[in-house]
């Protein structure tokens, strides 16, 4: 049997299918609603989007969200959530510094794998807790979030990591550019590209999506269930550490607080980017819109003179109405395939 057989042989339900339907259609509405608050913005004034720095920020500003709501979107699939990527991603960052500090003359790319590896073991961490120990996502990520920050403060105390700490080279990552397009987002859609393409076209993809669907199913059906949560908190740790990088090279200066709140508007990016939060649905394209949408309007709002109680108002709604939005469409769906098969 070749890998694309193996892949079709993986059940998914009806409903999971045209819920699927459904989510592609939802991404479009979010790219949309994207451009309606660009255009919005840009009329309001014109330098948001026609001038260099505009231009830049509308694609640099979401660059870092992108790789952490990427990771977060494939937990999500497997219906299960990370709450410690904010914490993961300030850990990396201040290892990104500590390393240049420490290390003199360290290749940046020594770095930039070191502190994905990093993420990696922490993500792994939470993974082996809930595969293992049976303890929802929920309550074992919410843990770790707590117990990296804690280690972060512990690890930072008073000090912090500033930009004349760090190598010129590393620092241009956050602010060069090729071709107008900044280097952090050109990495970015790369990482984003790979990722869609894994969860489409391979097993492994399938099979995360099959296990969110019904993961009873999946495992009278023989998917490798520990497996594919395990390697799914790895990859969501691993691009909370390259996410961490990508922070000390954008910011330059690194805290124990470093990445705090991250993890919910990564997992508000997923949600309102399509991805399902009871699993099974959505896709890391759908993630890695509603990451440039919330950070989008972040910048926006202000402009159109809309205080900042209503901006993070905004957004909470988004994110319910995404959720309730999930809900109704699955109920509904669910309704009509029942009645067609008690007519046929």
């Amino acid at each position: 049997m070749t890998t694309t057989q193996a892949t079709r042989a993986i059940p998914a339900s009806d409903v999971t299918r045209h819920i699927g339907t459904l989510g592609k259609a939802r991404e479009f509405g979010i790219l949309l609603a994207l451009v309606i608050v660009v255009a919005a913005a840009t009329v309001k004034n014109p330098t948001f989007l026609f001038s260099p720095d505009g231009w830049r920020d509308l694609l640099l500003t979401p660059s870092i969200l992108v790789l952490v709501a990427v990771g977060q979107a494939i937990v999500l699939i497997t219906r299960n959530v990370d709450l410690s990527v904010g914490s993961v991603m300030g850990l990396s960052a201040y290892l990104t510094g500590r390393l240049f500090i420490d290390i003199p003359g360290i290749p940046i790319v020594v770095v930039v794998v070191l502190a994905v590896l990093f993420g990696a073991v922490l993500g792994l961490i939470n993974g082996a807790l809930v595969a293992f120990a049976k303890v929802p996502a929920m309550v074992i990520t919410l843990g770790t979030l707590y117990a990296y920050r804690g280690i972060n403060v512990l690890w930072t105390g008073s000090d912090r990591v500033n930009a004349s700490d760090m190598p010129k080279s590393f620092l241009a990552l956050g602010t060069g550019q090729i071709l107008t397009i900044p280097i952090l987002t050109i990495v970015a859609v790369i990482v984003l590209a790979i990722a869609a393409w894994f969860m489409k076209n391979t097993r492994g993809g399938r099979e995360y999506y099959a296990i969110g669907s019904d993961p009873a199913a999946a495992e009278l059906y023989g998917l490798r269930v520990t497996r594919r949560v395990l390697t799914a908190f790895v990859l969501s740790g691993a691009l909370a550490g390259l996410g961490g990088v990508f922070y000390a090279a954008r910011y330059g200066t690194i805290n124990s607080q470093a990445g705090s709140g991250w993890e919910l508007d990564a997992v508000g990016a997923a949600v309102i980017g399509g991805v399902a939060i009871v699993g099974g649905v959505g896709s890391v394209w759908g993630a890695a819109i509603g990451a440039m949408l919330l950070m989008t309007i972040n910048r926006a709002l202000p402009i159109l003179g809309i205080p900042d109680f209503w901006q993070r108002a905004v957004v909470g709604l988004l994110i319910i109405s995404a959720i309730v939005l999930d809900r109704v469409l699955a109920v509904r769906q669910k309704r009509r395939l029942i009645e067609a098969r008690e007519q046929s």
